[in-house]
């Protein structure tokens, strides 16, 4: 079997790369690294990789099979700004990537334990100089409620699956966010009922060429 017969596909990422791809234009530096966390299938890795060529695209995940199809989409693109695919544990006191100018982590903290969205600040906080900015993209919910039906149902059915799972609340991500270094700048609403949050690491100072709000 050959490597590129490992690549996955899902649905959604067909429906939601170029709305995220919009407010990334907007919060990512010009130039530099890009962390991804959880990164999949690895078919974002390569959209926007694709789409934001003076960025170098560092994608990452914990589950092997995940990391196959990484690779998988990697070589098919041939992309040059895109790396080879880590294995990376949020949890983890030391990740393999010592320094980025942004972290991205896109449907990672509802599917996954509060523990990890823990480790995927503390962690980004490590590794952000400052006024680097972290992305967040999914549902939330607001002030202890959802914000439509479809986000109620779809907790509901990530708990019965896991019960350290679940749609975490925007104010308890930003509480933690902020007791590790971070300022909220963006919430922006998207398709579907999902958010994009963007925070920055406090301070003035930017590596690379970034953008203005």
């Amino acid at each position: 079997m050959s490597r590129l017969s490992a690549a996955l596909t899902a649905p959604a990422v067909a429906r939601n790369r170029e709305p995220i791809l919009a407010v990334l234009r907007n919060v990512l530096p010009t130039r530099g690294k890009v962390l991804e966390i959880a990164s999949g299938t690895g078919e974002h890795a390569v959209h926007f990789a694709c789409a934001l060529p003076g960025l170098t695209w560092q994608p990452s995940d914990r589950d092997p099979q995940a990391l196959r199809s990484i690779g998988a989409h990697r070589d098919q693109r041939q992309l040059p700004n895109i790396l080879e695919p880590v294995e990376l544990d949020v949890t983890a006191s030391i990740w393999p990537v010592g320094l980025a100018d942004a972290v991205v982590a896109i449907n990672m903290i509802h599917i996954a334990p509060w523990q990890a969205t823990e480790g995927l600040i503390r962690g980004a906080a490590r590794i952000l100089p400052q006024g680097c900015p972290l992305f967040l993209y999914g549902p939330f919910k607001e002030g202890g409620e959802h914000t439509a039906p479809s986000n109620a149902a779809f907790d509901a059915d990530l708990r019965s699956r896991n019960p350290d799972w679940g749609v975490r609340d925007l104010g308890d991500v930003c509480e933690l966010a902020s007791a590790h270094g971070f300022d909220v700048i963006e919430r922006i609403p998207m398709p579907a009922n999902n958010l994009s949050v963007v925070f920055r690491k406090r301070g003035d100072v930017r590596l690379g060429d970034a953008k203005e709000d």
